[in-house]
């Protein structure tokens, strides 16, 4: 692979944006809002859009052989009109020595080439080869030979919704994750919470403006355990403030157990933040203490948002502004989460009771999905700068209005 980053001390910079879609990641149900960067692949190249997940490992892209009516589909890459495109067999080191956190092992296909299958907790799946090409960063350069799954078949309950993005961007610490490729020292994005549109450096954003950083170690676990990832961004969870009062929560359900169970990762491919049911269960008791007579409960025991999240409130339909609602700090060390205002609670699209809009308490259940750790999903990363510096091992966090930092970069709208 060679890359110009080396040679480039400048960060890539991306534009965000976020589309409202089902596509394969851990955490996503129905409908669900996920960030979209834009970039070409190939020799000529051609557009593709990717999901930024850095709960991930391998990059793909939805790829097909042939053009409709010899139209190019925006959210197809078709090899055979890449004159860089290099087909992967599964005896080259690559297969064999760099898939090793694959949850799933590779296989050979008919062609002895280098067969991935990735599939997820909503039961969406993607199937293809792996592959090498050339990805265009914008103005900045160019990557050569960069590693990739060319899937040609996506497997989703929703084709439409499916259908609306190429593919996905692995951003985790695997040996063939994007940034780990790159081999850049961090990256960092920034998401608004007014439009949901925002940025991301591949590279060190050395910006003198930006509020001081706090940062948090990432846990590393060298032994490998049945339900540990090893290579995603794990963060120690110390405790959970609502209002400032710290929860009764006792350390050692944070902590990861004997089989890897409970570690607490931060996923840019998860709308919502998900805690283990003792955890959630605390919150949820402290949250609704604290905010009676100040939000209407919905009493509804059937209704349960995206299969994990069951404290809902009614607010009246011509209510412009949420009431002061009480803010939960995630507490990490040394450094702290604050989910403050309208993030703490989502408003359900289409959910409509009497004169009500539903809006529910954006943390959810993570037992209730059959997942056995804490998820920091994107809603509550919202204004927040987040590095995620690679050789540090470590991420840092600041409060910052994303929408102004879009403007000090010079990225567009």
């Amino acid at each position: 692979i060679r890359s110009c980053f080396s040679s480039s001390p400048t960060p890539f910079i991306f534009p965000l944006k976020t589309q409202i879609l089902r596509s394969p990641s851990k955490l996503q149900f129905q409908h669900n809002v996920s960030l979209i960067v834009s970039l070409t692949v190939g020799t000529p190249p051609q557009n593709v859009s990717m999901v930024l997940d850095t709960g991930s490992e391998l990059s793909w892209v939805h790829c097909n052989q042939t053009t409709r009516n010899n139209q190019p589909d925006p959210t197809i890459f078709n090899p055979n009109q890449s004159t860089s495109y290099k087909t992967i067999p599964c005896f080259s080191p690559t297969c064999v020595n760099k898939t090793q956190d694959f949850p799933i092992p590779p296989s050979c296909d008919s062609d002895n080439l280098c067969h991935a299958t990735l599939s997820y907790a909503d039961a969406s799946s993607s199937d293809g080869n792996l592959a090498s090409d050339t990805f265009h960063l914008g103005s900045s350069g160019n990557i050569s030979g960069l590693v990739f799954g060319c899937m040609d078949s996506i497997f989703g309950s929703n084709a439409d919704e499916d259908s609306k993005t190429t593919g996905l961007m692995g951003m985790n610490r695997g040996s063939l994750s994007f940034v780990s490729q790159m081999g850049v020292p961090k990256f960092s994005y920034c998401i608004s919470g007014s439009d949901l549109s925002g940025l991301l450096l591949l590279g060190d954003s050395n910006v003198t403006w930006l509020t001081p950083l706090n940062y948090t170690p990432l846990v590393q676990i060298s032994r490998p355990l049945p339900y540990f990832d090893r290579v995603a961004y794990t963060v120690q969870l110390q405790g959970i403030k609502v209002s400032g009062k710290l929860l009764p929560i006792p350390k050692s359900v944070l902590v990861p157990d004997h089989t890897g169970a409970g570690q607490t990762m931060v996923d840019s491919g998860t709308q919502f933040t998900f805690l283990l049911g003792p955890v959630y269960n605390i919150l949820r008791r402290e949250f609704l203490n604290q905010a009676a007579g100040v939000l209407r409960v919905l009493e509804d025991p059937n209704f349960v948002f995206q299969g994990a999240m069951d404290l809902c409130y009614r607010v009246p339909l011509g209510k412009t502004r949420l009431p002061n609602l009480p803010s939960v700090s995630l507490v990490f060390t040394g450094a702290e989460m604050v989910v403050s205002g309208d993030r703490v609670l989502y408003r359900i699209p289409g959910e409509i009771r009497g004169n009500d809009s539903v809006w529910c308490l954006s943390f959810g259940n993570s037992d209730l999905l059959g997942v056995e750790a804490y998820v920091i999903g994107h809603h509550h990363q919202q204004n927040v700068w987040m590095e995620f510096d690679l050789e540090k091992s470590r991420i840092g966090l600041a409060r910052v209005r994303c929408d102004l930092a879009r403007q000090r970069f010079g990225v567009g709208l």
